[in-house]
């Protein structure tokens, strides 16, 4: 039951009170291009938000290790990474259509047939689409850090998300995360060595170098040109 204020009782009003949600979706405009990629390859490769729970086989005509990325921006990393590993099978959410659109001309580019697109919230894809102990691995690369102190509460990485994580990778499946914001890596580091069920594959219990098959972006490079850091946390689900 849905709790109201002192204030809304007295008005006869009902407050429902919303999730916060850690994405905010830009209007940004699609080019020609993108608009054409999810016209012509959608139908294809991408996967429609509903409350029908995956089926990887049927979904990859295959049976192979199955890895999500959760906003996965322009697609940058997961082509390269799709591409790279074809023993893979690969599922890529983003919530914003021009990086969607843009990853779908990629896809076709390349006639990848290892990797599907969805665009919707990733954590209800989880809730409502994916089988528990089903993940090989979950990547989450440079979400928004919501670097404002009001803003953190928006911060995707919470003990919540993490154990929602933990329902969906089997055991011995991974949760890789990299962020270039010093404060988030320090917050995600913390919440991860204390959370139930998952063990860091950092030897030092601290940061990982960036593993091979995490590619780097020009964002990625430049910033390390102007001496940004960037921080690789990897945990394994032990059980």
């Amino acid at each position: 039951m849905v709790k109201a204020s002192k204030k809304d009782e007295q008005s006869g009003r009902v407050k429902h009170h919303r999730a916060v949600k850690s994405y905010v979706v830009r209007s940004g405009r699609m080019t020609f291009g993108q608009e054409k990629a999810f016209s012509d390859l959608w139908s294809i490769h991408g996967i429609e938000a509903n409350a029908s729970v995956l089926d990887f086989e049927r979904l990859f005509n295959r049976q192979a290790p199955t890895i999500l990325e959760i906003g996965f921006g322009m697609g940058d990393s997961l082509i390269e990474i799709a591409d790279q590993h074809p023993q893979n099978n690969y599922i890529g959410i983003e919530v914003h259509r021009p990086g969607v659109g843009r990853l779908l001309g990629k896809i076709g580019e390349r006639a990848l047939t290892n990797l599907k697109v969805m665009q919707f919230d990733a954590v209800e894809v989880l809730k409502k689409q994916i089988n528990d102990n089903s993940l090989s691995a979950v990547y989450l690369f440079f979400p928004d850090p919501w670097h404002k102190t009001r803003h953190h509460k928006r911060r995707i990485v919470q003990d919540d998300f993490i154990q929602l994580i933990r329902q969906k990778l089997s055991v011995n499946g991974q949760f890789h995360m990299a962020t270039d914001w010093d404060a988030y890596a320090r917050q995600v580091l913390k919440i991860m060595i204390k959370a139930p069920g998952f063990k860091n594959c950092a030897p030092d219990n601290e940061y990982m170098p960036r593993p091979e098959y995490r590619p780097t972006t020009k964002f990625e490079r430049r910033g390390e040109r102007l001496g940004h850091g960037v921080w690789d946390i990897l945990f394994e689900k032990i059980d």
